[in-house]
């Protein structure tokens, strides 16, 4: 089956203990394969473009960005619809995305829906507001959760939604 979709993530296994059964319940991309990460830029490419000249100028690209620590410490909310982790520093991943997105036209985020792109890890969304709640207050007694971030993955997905990494590209 050829891959139908593509995205840049950093994926944060580190989260994975404090998050995962929840996304699996609520994030519907959880059961898909899509472990816990931060969207650096989504959707990208076709997979069918995703040649050995483009993964060349997303490594340059994220080469330039270096690699960082990131603490995740606070519990947030897209209205009362999606709730979040927010990463501390963000800066590197806007910086990543504002690269990429430079780089790749083609390719802005969540399809130029939106003027601020906020970096986040998503605990849970269009579920009804007591469950993400309730998820929050969960998630918020496991935090901090801290990470070391030296990696962009570009995960493709397939005909059936599943999602795998293709390859990964290490920050400077």
């Amino acid at each position: 089956m050829e891959p139908t979709q593509s995205a840049l993530a950093v994926l944060v296994p580190e989260a994975e203990p404090a998050v995962a059964e929840l996304r699996q319940r609520l994030d519907r991309s959880a059961p898909r394969g899509v472990p816990a990460h931060v969207t650096v830029l989504f959707p990208f490419l076709p997979p069918n473009e995703l040649t050995a000249q483009v993964q060349a100028g997303i490594r340059h690209v994220v080469a330039g960005v270096p690699r960082f620590f990131l603490t995740l410490d606070r519990v947030c909310w897209f209205g009362e619809r999606v709730v979040w982790l927010s990463p501390s520093p963000d800066e590197p991943f806007r910086e990543l995305t504002h690269r990429l997105a430079g780089r790749f036209p083609r390719a802005q985020p969540y399809g130029g829906q939106f003027t601020d792109v906020v970096p986040h890890l998503t605990i849970g969304h269009d579920h009804p507001l007591p469950v993400l709640t309730a998820a929050a207050a969960e998630v918020e007694k496991r935090l901090p959760i801290h990470a070391w971030v030296s990696t962009v993955h570009l995960l493709v997905s397939r005909p059936d939604s599943s999602w795998t990494t293709l390859t990964d590209f290490p920050l400077g």
